[in-house]
């Protein structure tokens, strides 16, 4: 079985610093969505998710060449939901970056992965950590300080059902995981994703979506958001602990202001940034502590 090529290349300098492949893969992430809020008045929510799942799943089919003859229908079962997850996540979070700043739509995202972290933890601490967490929503969606009516509702819940998408994506990214080697789960999904959006995609979209811009942008967020981390990701798993790998995850929202203040202009005020930091910390206290470990009788 043919093993995916970045995977094995020069592995000795790759890995030897895996915090920087981490940090690397959350900045990549976090400046992909920045130009992918450039290319939604373009072609809209569903042709920018048709165009990052196409062209990623072509870069990535290109260097990892996934098994597919062979596969039981339990395994194509759970690729498929994979795929399902995969798919509405980036159709919820594009369609909340078109209505929030790129800040905004990650840090309340993040919520996702947060409450599952906690609820699979089983901790107290976690519990309030994740009230800690919504207090910073609350604070960075500025529910506290404008008028119910002035609200984005339909932003704010786009960003939260990309979070449960994404809690979802993390539950299934491991099933997958046990059933295919390397990026093979991920290839085959982002296909199947593919297969979905792009005839959505050219519907809505039309030409727009195969100009020489929107393609360019398109291969941008394809490389940005999808190969370069998961790439990077995967070299770093491999030397890194699972609570270090978790700290640094936390700092997403971060990025993702940073991000938006360097790409798109978008400048968060001190209210929202405070309820960032909240996020992120709760973040760090949940996703930082090593899995608790079972004790063994006899």
């Amino acid at each position: 079985m043919a093993r995916p090529r970045v995977v094995t290349a020069d592995r000795s300098s790759l890995t030897r610093h895996p915090v920087t492949l981490v940090l690397l893969a959350v900045v990549s992430v976090q400046f992909g969505g920045a130009l992918a809020a450039t290319l939604l008045p373009m072609v809209g929510v569903v042709g920018s998710v048709a165009l990052r799942l196409t062209l990623a799943t072509a870069l990535l089919w290109a260097f990892v060449r996934p098994r597919v003859r062979g596969r039981s229908a339990a395994d194509w079962g759970v690729v498929a939901l994979f795929a399902l997850a995969l798919t509405s996540m980036n159709l919820a979070f594009y369609g909340s970056l078109a209505r929030l700043p790129i800040g905004v739509a990650v840090t309340i995202e993040f919520l996702g992965p947060l409450a599952l972290a906690a609820v699979l933890s089983r901790r107290l601490r976690d519990a309030v950590a994740v009230l800690a967490a919504l207090a910073g929503v609350v604070l960075i969606s500025e529910a506290l300080t404008t008028p119910w009516a002035e609200l984005d509702l339909l932003g704010i819940l786009l960003a939260a059902t990309a979070g449960a998408c994404w809690a979802a994506y993390i539950v299934l990214s491991r099933r997958t995981g046990a059933r295919f080697e390397g990026l093979d789960g991920i290839a085959i999904c982002m296909a199947l994703g593919a297969v979905v959006t792009l005839p959505m995609g050219l519907l809505t979209a039309g030409s727009a979506l195969w100009a020489p811009e929107a393609l360019l942008r398109g291969l941008g967020i394809a490389l940005l958001s999808s190969a370069v981390p998961y790439s990077l990701e995967l070299l770093a798993l491999r030397h890194l602990r699972s609570g270090t790998f978790g700290v640094l995850l936390s700092l997403e929202p971060a990025a993702a202001a940073l991000a938006g203040l360097l790409v798109l202009g978008q400048v968060l005020t001190a209210t929202q940034l405070v309820g960032m930091v909240l996020v992120v910390v709760a973040s760090i206290a949940v996703l930082g502590r090593p899995p608790r470990r079972r004790a063994h009788s006899g």
